[in-house]
């Protein structure tokens, strides 16, 4: 059986005991700031080290702020005060270690570039976003996440042009180890089946941003039918994170060229793969049975 809802709504990311990247943190929160926060956010991102050290007035100096405003960002980022978001900051430099020259590292590709210059630009966001959502994922929604795919009568995915892309990737996954999946290609299919959801089912809603209106629509269908809800995201105060039971955070920042498309991609892609590893380790013998089978199905059609 499906564990009651409210085991759901009780999952909540304090059960992490390690501390997100900071800048992770921020870029998570950074579409629910006001304009004022997001200044000091953007301040942050740009230079990290210098946060680590400037008081609280060469802070809100560098950004174009107040203090009050230093301040109110760090209650959004759940911190105690300026001390912490420097010791933080501290620690997110540290944690970058010697890696690229900053140019590589802030993702940005210049005009005429050579191709060395685009592959390790691309090949370091790509593996950032991978290293930075595995920490930003929450181990108790994981588990609660794989627990409610499991025990699914039903399962309906969907996401927008490349989360699209995600969802049919994770119900192909589901579907060869038997899970009962699908992902619909319009707004309209998916709301039709969220539509016909129930207490036993679950849906999933895949958007970088988290503000697809037709994703948010999806998900919110199938909250009111009392599905397990569950939401891929690299914003957790999301309109979509709010329609969800369990939200699952990556960590991902385009870089030029790849908006909206590649690396968020690659993190969901992340997500997705631990959500399928779990779900079939937890059902082991039903997994190697219908992997054998399915594999079986296909192995005559593979040429020597």
């Amino acid at each position: 059986m499906v564990p009651p809802r409210r085991v759901y709504r009780d999952v909540m990311p304090a059960s992490r005991t390690d501390t997100p990247n900071l800048l992770v943190l921020i870029k998570s929160v950074l579409p629910s700031l006001s304009k004022a926060e997001t200044k000091v956010a953007q301040e942050i991102i740009r230079e990290p080290e210098a946060a680590s050290t400037r008081t609280i007035t060469e802070l809100a100096r560098a950004a174009g702020t107040s203090e009050a405003t230093v301040v109110r960002f760090c209650r959004s980022l759940g911190l105690a005060g300026h001390r912490e978001l420097r010791m933080r900051a501290a620690q997110a430099v540290i944690g970058t270690g010697d890696g690229p020259d900053r140019e590589i590292a802030g993702g940005d590709i210049p005009t005429g570039a050579d191709m060395s210059r685009i592959i390790a630009t691309v090949s370091y966001a790509d593996m950032g976003a991978i290293t930075d959502t595995a920490n930003a994922l929450d181990t108790a929604a994981c588990e609660a996440a794989v627990a409610a795919l499991a025990a699914a009568g039903r399962i309906d995915v969907f996401g927008v042009e490349a989360s699209g892309i995600v969802a049919a990737d994770l119900v192909k996954k589901l579907h060869r180890i038997g899970s009962v999946a699908f992902s619909w290609p319009d707004v309209h299919a998916a709301l039709v089946a969220s539509a016909l959801a129930g207490p036993k089912d679950v849906a999933v809603a895949i958007s970088h941003s988290g503000a697809t209106t037709e994703t948010v629509e999806f998900l919110e269908a199938a909250r009111d039918r009392e599905a397990v809800t569950i939401a891929i995201t690299n914003h957790a105060r999301s309109p979509l994170a709010q329609a969800a039971d369990l939200v699952l955070t990556t960590a991902a920042r385009e870089t030029t060229f790849r908006s909206g498309a590649t690396v968020s991609r690659i993190a969901q892609l992340m997500v997705v793969d631990c959500l399928f590893v779990g779900v079939a380790a937890k059902q082991r013998k039903r997994t190697a049975k219908a992997l054998a089978a399915t594999a079986a199905a296909v192995s005559h059609r593979q040429r020597t």
